[in-house]
């Protein structure tokens, strides 16, 4: 089963741009990359030829390591050994799983130089010290993120195209879906928090009758593969990675959802956790959450990496993470969900889809807290800051995520009253349908996300 990817048409336009360069998708495993890949050669080239690193010959290896100064032996043996016949700029060549095999990746300088073809590299944990230490990284590299499905391919998937237009048009024209049309995409959305984005798990689910249970199967066994990359890494950090992956659902439980390196390993400081955080971001596992002491002047500008929210990188990986299979085994954490009855601490999966979503969306994530010394706790909390990041007419755009019916909006009422200048719209992101309160602040679906 192939689903529609919007990261085709980012492939589209390199090759129709000519560029002298390789393109290289990064991503978690299972995402799905190698299959994009395959299948964009197979419709856009005349031939390509497929190497997968993790299972490659020695004569293959031998020809990276010791051919690239006779390119034309060096084309003629791979030609040979994928029997494949490769035509001048009508071919491709993809460097599958390109990490296991650096001095590939480091070849393309040449390769590119040469001219012949073009060049694919997809790779998971790419930019890992570790993998490139011993290598020249080549500047002929165009680099892009590929990530789970995101809610709208999750929607192809179901065909339900016309549902994303409309959705996409209510939001420009900020008005309501009908409410037949609201109760729908609502449905999508909370199945999409339990499925996830993993290409396996929605494979598992649409093929039999939607069930849940068969995706776990393959949500768990996904996660096993992660930790068998944790055991691989080096030993002076693997077990900090392990503890932080390990502590991810129970930090997320929590009201801040703040990560506190003290409760992960009681003495330790934040600085000591640079390498973990370092690998759980590169190898997009996780998507980080920054603090911003100072949103006024920028994101960035006062980025305080001692204060970080971890989220799952999908967040149907986060469910079969965060419960054991007898906790799924009865159904009730699916039921709860579909008919949006979330408790306190499975509300932490809906703040994770929409940090899943805006990740998609191409932000990097940022939350704001304002600590009160005469009360004693913070008075402002901001779940998510965007920015329009113009450097003349700097806006930004705070989110607060509700999970449930009933709420309040203090928080956001006193950012704004805080840096009223420097805002633009103000979101909350909620299960109810859209609407504008008389104070300004837009209350969007949570389904709606995928439009910021």
């Amino acid at each position: 089963m192939i689903f529609k990817r919007k990261i085709c048409n980012k492939l589209l336009d390199w090759k129709k741009s000519n560029s002298s360069e390789a393109i290289m998708i990064e991503g978690a495993r299972r995402i799905g990359k190698s299959t994009i890949v395959t299948e964009f050669a197979k419709k856009e080239y005349k031939s390509y030829i497929l190497i997968d690193f993790a299972n490659v010959t020695e004569s293959i290896k031998d020809c990276f390591n010791n051919m690239l100064n006779d390119l034309d032996s060096f084309f003629m043996i791979i030609s040979g050994e994928y029997k494949t016949k490769l035509y001048k700029r009508e071919s491709v060549i993809i460097f599958d799983e390109v990490q296991k095999f650096p001095k590939a990746r480091e070849a393309i300088k040449y390769l590119v130089a040469d001219g012949r073809y073009d060049y694919i590299e997809t790779g998971s944990l790419i930019s890992i010290r570790e993998n490139v230490e011993n290598i020249i990284i080549p500047s002929e590299e165009y680099k892009i993120k590929m990530y789970p499905l995101d809610f709208e391919e999750f929607c192809w998937a179901f065909d339900e195209e016309q549902l994303i237009e409309y959705i996409r048009d209510c939001f420009n024209k900020k008005i309501p879906l009908v409410q037949s049309q609201h109760k729908k995409a609502m449905l999508l959305f909370r199945q999409f928090m339990l499925v996830g984005g993993i290409p396996q798990s929605i494979v598992a689910f649409l093929e039999n009758d939607r069930d849940f249970f068969e995706c776990d199967k393959r949500k768990r066994a996904i996660l096993n593969l992660y930790r068998e990359d944790i055991m691989k890494i080096k030993k002076s950090y693997r077990s900090k990675v392990l503890a932080v992956f390990d502590y991810i659902p129970k930090s997320l439980s929590k009201h801040e959802k703040r990560l506190k390196i003290n409760n992960v390993n009681k003495g330790t400081r934040a600085i000591q956790y640079e390498d973990t955080f370092f690998w759980l971001a590169n190898s997009m596992i996780c998507n980080e959450c920054f603090s911003c002491d100072d949103p006024n002047i920028g994101f960035s500008l006062t980025e305080n990496r001692s204060y970080v929210k971890c989220y799952m990188g999908d967040t149907g990986l986060l469910v079969s993470h965060a419960f054991d299979e007898n906790e799924l085994s009865d159904g009730e954490l699916y039921k709860e969900i579909l008919l949006d009855k979330l408790s306190i601490n499975e509300g932490m999966l809906y703040e994770n889809t929409i940090a899943q979503m805006l990740t998609a969306n191409g932000h990097k994530l940022y939350f704001y807290t304002h600590y009160n010394k005469e009360k004693h706790r913070n008075d402002i909390e901001i779940d998510f800051l965007l920015s329009n990041n113009s450097k003349l007419k700097y806006k930004m755009y705070p989110i607060e995520v509700k999970s449930s019916l009933k709420y309040t909006v203090t928080s956001l009422i006193r950012f704004k009253e805080k840096f009223g200048s420097r805002i633009g719209d103000s979101y909350v992101i909620h299960p109810k349908n859209l609407v504008i309160r008389d104070d300004g602040i837009i209350c969007l679906p949570a389904y709606m996300t995928f439009c910021l």
